[in-house]
C-alpha cells in the first residue's frame, strides 16, 4: 500500500482518485497541479499543492505519484511530467482494474491507467505510461511500448507491435502482426491492415446525413437511394 499524490484536478484526476479509492490498496492523500492551473487549495476534500512545491508537502520518501493526464500532443504532455517526476526521485504507481481480464505472468510498467473490461490476452507486454480506457481487446503476444493512449472498444490483434507515443481512437482496429510506428494517430473507426510509418495520421470518412428524415421512415431497413 502506498500513499499517493495524483497529478491534476480535472475529470481524469477525479476518475483516478475514485478508482484508487474503491479498487486498489493505495491511499490518495493529495493532488498536485502546475501553478498556473491552481484554482483551489482543495479537491475531493484533499489538499492541492503546486507542482513546483511538491517535495515540501509530499516528499518522495513518503509518497508515490500517479499522473493520469490526457493525450495532448500525442501523449507528450503526460510523458514530460512522467520523466520530470522520475528525475525528482518519485516512484509512480500503476492502476489495473480488478475488472480487467489478465492472465498469469501479466506485467505492465509504471504510471499505467488500465480501466475495466479490458481483455489482455497471454504474453502481452505493456510498457510505461500507457492509458487503456474501458472495453479494449489486446491480442496475444502483442507489445505495447511507452506513452500510448488506447481509448475504448479498440481491437489490437495478436502479435502486433505498438511503438511509443501512439494514439488509438474509439472503435479502431489493427490486424494481426502489424507494426504501428512511433507517433501514429489512428482515428475513430479506422482499421489498420498493414504496417504504418512514423507520425502518420489515419482518419475514417465522416458519415453524412441521409436526405430522408427519421420520422419519415417506414422501416429501419431503409436503404439510401443516393
Amino acid at each position: 500500500m502506498a500513499k499517493v499524490v495524483v497529478f491534476g484536478i480535472s475529470q481524469w484526476a477525479e476518475l483516478a482518485s475514485f478508482y484508487l479509492k474503491h479498487d486498489s490498496p493505495h491511499e490518495v492523500v493529495g493532488f498536485t497541479v502546475d501553478r498556473d492551473y491552481l484554482t483551489a487549495s482543495r479537491f475531493q476534500d484533499l489538499p492541492v499543492v503546486p507542482w513546483d512545491e511538491l517535495e515540501q508537502h509530499f516528499p518522495a520518501e513518503a509518497c508515490e505519484l500517479f499522473i493520469p493526464i490526457s493525450f495532448k500532443k500525442m501523449n507528450r504532455v503526460r510523458a514530460e511530467k512522467y520523466y520530470e517526476a522520475k528525475q525528482r526521485g518519485y516512484k509512480l504507481i500503476s492502476y489495473v482494474s480488478s475488472k480487467a481480464t489478465t492472465w498469469p505472468g501479466f506485467r505492465c510498467g509504471d504510471n499505467c491507467f488500465i480501466f475495466e473490461d479490458n481483455t489482455i490476452q497471454p504474453f502481452v507486454s505493456i510498457g510505461n505510461n500507457v492509458v487503456m480506457w474501458s472495453g479494449n481487446h489486446i491480442g496475444h503476444h502483442t507489445t505495447i511500448k511507452d506513452h500510448v493512449m488506447i481509448t475504448s472498444q479498440v481491437v489490437i490483434s495478436g502479435c502486433c507491435t505498438i511503438e511509443d507515443y501512439c494514439f488509438f481512437g474509439v472503435n479502431s482496429a489493427v490486424r494481426d502482426e502489424a507494426r504501428i510506428a512511433r507517433e501514429t494517430l489512428v482515428g475513430m473507426g479506422v482499421t489498420i491492415v498493414k504496417d504504418t510509418k512514423e507520425c502518420e495520421v489515419y482518419r475514417a470518412p465522416l458519415s453524412q446525413p441521409e436526405r430522408v428524415r427519421s420520422n419519415q421512415l417506414r422501416s429501419l431497413s431503409y436503404k439510401s437511394r443516393g
